[in-house]
């Protein structure tokens, strides 16, 4: 009888579509069967297997990103029912109908909910984020963290530059050049870091930029958005007086 009702019933989609970057959006709606265990990738899966839409026309396949499944990668950052998440962690039965799916609006659209997000990995090079060694020869085990600071390094270390933080910030978007919470926290996350710390003083020189930290309105969007749990406020309240000491710091030595 539960397989006959589950059978039954159907699941409808309102999808933002769009064919290239220069053209303009338009909505399509499919309906798919409802099955136990469904999430947004396994109903666009199923779209991409028969490309159908509501009213039974065959259209092109709707286009996205995914990799892992897993909730690792990050790459299938979408807005479900206006909210920005991954689509892998996006349980059907858990979601109002009907289903509105559109791509996150930070970015730039490459075709329909596929995002271009090289905004993100712009700011990362731009605070240095990464351990510079010289990678030509063994250089033996690197220093030791104490264990008080790993365990919250950790922590900020789980960020996949999903952009959700970007698209939940009301600071980014195509009106600043704001780097966003993600690359703060990873200031604060390589600074931490006995070796990464002797570039230090650059990553903060960074954030003193135009379009740094004090880009930042505190809204806290982004911390409440994180799939990871990441706490990105926290990082920024740290990385703000980091920057403020550096500050007294240059002028002193002026």
């Amino acid at each position: 009888m539960a397989q006959t009702t589950a059978a039954s019933k159907s699941v409808k989609f309102i999808i933002t579509r769009q064919d290239s970057p220069e053209s303009k959006t338009y909505t399509e709606e499919f309906n798919l069967p409802y099955r136990p265990g469904m999430n947004v990738i396994s109903a666009l899966m199923e779209i991409q297997r028969n490309p159908k839409n509501a009213q039974g026309q065959s259209t092109t396949p709707v286009c996205w990103d995914s990799n892992c499944l897993e909730e690792v990668c990050g790459a299938c950052s979408m807005v479900i029912n206006g909210k920005p998440r991954q689509a892998c962690a996006a349980l059907i039965d858990k979601l109002e109908q009907p289903i509105r799916i559109q791509p996150m609006k930070t970015f730039p659209v490459v075709r329909d909910l596929v995002i271009d997000r090289s905004r993100m990995f712009t700011a990362l090079k731009k605070v240095k984020a990464w351990i510079p060694i010289d990678g030509t020869y063994d250089l033996g085990p690197g220093p030791r963290m104490p264990e008080k600071k790993r365990q919250w390094a950790y922590e900020l270390s789980k960020c996949m530059t999903c952009g959700v933080c970007l698209e939940a910030c009301p600071n980014v978007n195509e009106k600043t050049d704001f780097i966003g919470p993600a690359a703060i926290s990873q200031v604060r996350l390589f600074n931490a870091h006995p070796t990464g710390e002797m570039n230090k003083e650059e990553r903060l020189e960074a954030l003193m930029q135009d379009g740094g930290i004090e880009g930042c309105g505190n809204s806290q969007n982004c911390v409440r958005s994180c799939p990871k749990g990441i706490p990105l406020t926290t990082s920024i309240a740290e990385m703000n007086k980091d920057t403020t000491k550096h500050l007294f710091k240059r002028w002193l030595s002026v």
